[in-house]
């Protein structure tokens, strides 16, 4: 006579458990994915829009960036801020400390934006230029509007999502 213990009619709780942790950590890159596209294309038309003004022409120029990789950059790092940004937002979402996802969004943002300013905004402009205070804020305020543009198409995409027209739940 065969005994039902280890066979597959008694239920195993570990992995009914795991298997609701895959689900969701699935639903949440599925989540996160129209995020990071809605971010980075963001953050590509914000650098794109800044990238025909004539003081980012000489911010090239006294780097010696070149334009069509600075743009084919802008859209990885766009993609990657964007990834960043989304994932924590949708993973952190109540602990975030505002009631409104574009807020909470664009405070995720300013984090980043600190930290890309700290590792790779400062390094770069030192002893390239002799005026490398000037360019230093010009490519952190280049930086600024770029990523605050992400972080509001991101709170946008993610209210959009989770809230739809019905605007009585961020109050």
């Amino acid at each position: 006579m065969k005994t039902t213990t280890g066979s597959s009619l008694v239920p195993n709780k570990q992995a009914t458990t795991e298997n609701k942790n895959q689900t969701a950590s699935k639903g949440l890159w599925k989540e996160a994915s129209g995020l990071v596209l809605a971010g980075g294309l963001t953050f590509w038309a914000a650098n794109f829009v800044i990238s025909r003004t004539s003081i980012a022409a000489e911010y090239r120029a006294a780097l010696s960036i070149s334009y069509y990789l600075m743009l084919l950059e802008a859209l990885i790092g766009g993609l990657v801020i964007g990834l960043l940004v989304g994932y924590l937002l949708l993973r952190f979402f109540d602990r975030i400390p505002a009631k409104d996802p574009i807020l909470k969004s664009i405070l995720l943002s300013l984090l980043v934006l600190v930290v890309v300013t700290i590792s790779i905004g400062n390094p770069s402009t030192y002893n390239q230029t002799p005026d490398s205070l000037r360019y230093f804020i010009i490519g952190t305020v280049f930086n600024l509007i770029r990523i605050l543009a992400l972080g509001a198409a991101i709170g946008y995409g993610y209210k959009r999502q989770h809230m739809g027209n019905n605007q009585e739940v961020c109050k």
